[in-house]
């Protein structure tokens, strides 16, 4: 029997607070106008420091459970796509499985950065295609903001912190009716890690340290790397990128998102972003805009949609779906 990994359910979570870039003026030498310019975002969501990682994920499941009519004993799999996990272990996921009250099967992490959820889709895909599981809960959750260092203008103003999350499910071929993952395209380059990392680590300074990046090298590399794996995805498809009906970007940089637009000839009105009230939530970026596209009801059942990453590692990564 053949199987699709079909998107069920979308769920979102961001945090009470707000920070704009009015306020960081306060702290740091930069402005709002400055801050948008370069990057588009005009403000972003800060975890309540009695709220973690997993917190925020839980919040974001429990809406996609909801969406997709589902409950948590209905979950085989809990996948969490996070770079600040509650705790150097267990795995988020696993504290995520006990706090929704998911009882069966298996949880795991992924860390990838800002290309975690991307990564997140395509491993969950192939456990539900080869029948080893049937339902997954696949969530990018970040309380980036805890990893920033505030006097850092060139990155504490691009981050905040929020969860999305899908229900995934196998469905027989059949059934789906051209529904589900449809491709997916994943690299990295680790030559490039001083583009993009943080200062600390359990085995190197036992601190969590702080996010450092090289953003006029990372917006080169950027715009290129994402563009070629939106094209090897629609090659797989045997589409053209401009096929899609929707584009679902990691939300790092307005200026980059515009750029893969241009050189892929897609429409600016084709363009599902979040960056500018959500600023970058990292692996969480992509499962909020994707939900934030279905709650405006632009996104649709039969939807051709496309999902882009690109983050510290360097890592980066595409993916196709049909909603």
């Amino acid at each position: 029997m053949s199987f699709r990994a079909v998107v069920a359910g979308c769920g979102a979570y961001l945090p009470e607070k707000i920070l704009t870039n009015a306020e960081l003026s306060l702290t740091v030498d930069t402005s709002d106008e400055w801050i948008r310019e370069r990057t588009g975002i005009r403000e972003r969501h800060i975890a309540a420091d009695n709220q973690y990682t997993s917190d925020l994920a839980v919040e974001a499941a429990k809406a996609a459970l909801r969406d997709a009519g589902a409950r948590p004993g209905d979950i085989d799999l809990v996948v969490v796509a996070t770079t600040t996990p509650d705790l150097t272990f267990p795995a988020t996921a696993a504290i995520v499985q006990a706090k929704l009250g998911v009882t069966q099967g298996a949880a795991f992490d992924i860390q990838a950065v800002c290309t975690g959820f991307v990564y997140g889709l395509s491993i969950v895909e192939k456990f539900l295609t080869c029948g080893q599981h049937r339902r997954a809960l696949l969530i990018g959750a970040e309380t980036f903001s805890r990893i920033l260092d505030w006097r850092d203008r060139a990155t504490c103003v691009l981050f905040g912190d929020g969860a999305g999350a899908f229900v995934v499910e196998a469905m027989e071929e059949k059934a789906a009716a051209g529904r589900g993952v449809i491709a997916s395209y994943l690299r990295s380059d680790g030559n490039l890690v001083d583009l993009l990392y943080v200062d600390g680590g359990v085995s190197s300074t036992g601190t969590a340290g702080h996010v450092r990046m090289e953003g006029n090298r990372v917006f080169r590399e950027a715009v290129v790397r994402i563009s070629e794996a939106m094209e090897s995805v629609a090659r797989q498809a045997g589409i053209r990128p401009a096929d899609i009906d929707w584009f679902v970007p990691h939300q790092a940089n307005e200026r980059i998102i515009q750029g893969v637009v241009k050189k892929l000839d897609l429409k600016p009105d084709q363009v599902i972003s979040t960056i500018a009230g959500q600023g970058n939530t990292s692996a969480a970026s992509i499962p909020l805009a994707y939900w934030q596209g279905v709650a405006d009801g632009r996104i649709k059942k039969g939807d051709l949609v496309m999902l882009e990453a690109m983050g510290g590692g360097l890592t980066w990564g595409a993916a196709l779906l049909r909603a």
